[in-house]
């Protein structure tokens, strides 16, 4: 892949002020391509952030306040952008209880911006990509959308819609130049994981490497968390001219959770 490959192409990536978004929105801007990040704030930390990638990449990047459990803000980002030829919807909440005690409030609300979010800005973007004979839309799923763990039941139902989604959305735009594919990471060492840890080596009563070890990477056999820098690689990939035939599928960046 050429180092500037996705020059004079736009996209835009939902919840991507931190984590996984913004590695993937730091690839795509090394890769050249217009950038919009996005979050639902709107601080001044959130414009320097745009300006630190427009400055250390050469490209533009702004950043786009938008609410992804509001329908019509999901639509307004894309309108605001100026349309995309790469979206990558990465927005995502999580909350843990028993189906019994999950609070339907909280139900609604994963529903709505990890699921519902992706079909709103996807509507939007499409017609778009469909004149310009090319787009990309990449859905980051997780492992929970190829499997399930308990009491993580609106998570593991969003995002088995999100490859649902993925599937259709690639079948409809099948022969128009348009590719959508899922990325389903297992556990990436983000900020919000980061900050689970020490919580976690109270509750067990362990040090840090036996929680990450015995704990959080119980279900992932490389015992090793993957990177915002290696999701990011791989919607890199997902870009390029070498995945033109790759559409509808899911690509699991999770250590082998998923080969059990």
């Amino acid at each position: 892949m050429n180092g500037q490959f996705l020059r004079g192409k736009r996209a835009v990536v939902t919840g991507s002020n931190s984590g996984i978004g913004l590695g993937i929105a730091e690839a795509l801007a090394g890769a050249g391509a217009e950038v919009v990040i996005n979050s639902f704030t709107d601080s001044p930390e959130d414009h320097a952030l745009a300006a630190r990638l427009a400055k250390e990449h050469g490209t533009q990047v702004r950043y786009i306040q938008a609410d992804m459990s509001r329908p019509d803000d999901c639509r307004a980002l894309i309108e605001q952008a100026g349309g995309c030829d790469i979206l990558v919807n990465n927005a995502g909440i999580q909350h843990v209880a028993r189906i019994e005690e999950f609070p339907a409030a909280k139900w609604d609300a994963i529903i709505a911006i990890n699921l519902s979010s992706a079909f709103h800005t996807t509507a939007a973007a499409l017609a778009g990509m469909y004149d310009k004979g090319w787009g990309r839309v990449i859905n980051v799923a997780s492992a929970h959308g190829l499997t399930a763990s308990p009491f993580k039941s609106a998570y593991v139902a969003a995002k088995h819609g999100v490859v649902g989604l993925s599937k259709t959305t690639a079948l409809e735009a099948a022969g128009k130049g348009v590719t959508c594919n899922a990325i389903c990471p297992g556990y990436v060492l983000t900020p919000i994981v980061e900050n689970q840890i020490p919580d976690q080596m109270k509750t067990h009563n362990m040090d840090r490497e036996t929680v990450i070890r015995q704990v959080m990477l119980a279900r992932q056999p490389s015992g090793e968390f993957a990177t915002t820098g290696q999701i990011g690689g791989t919607a890199l990939f997902l870009c390029s001219d070498a995945a033109d035939q790759i559409t509808g599928t899911t690509i699991s960046v999770d250590g082998g959770w998923t080969a059990l």
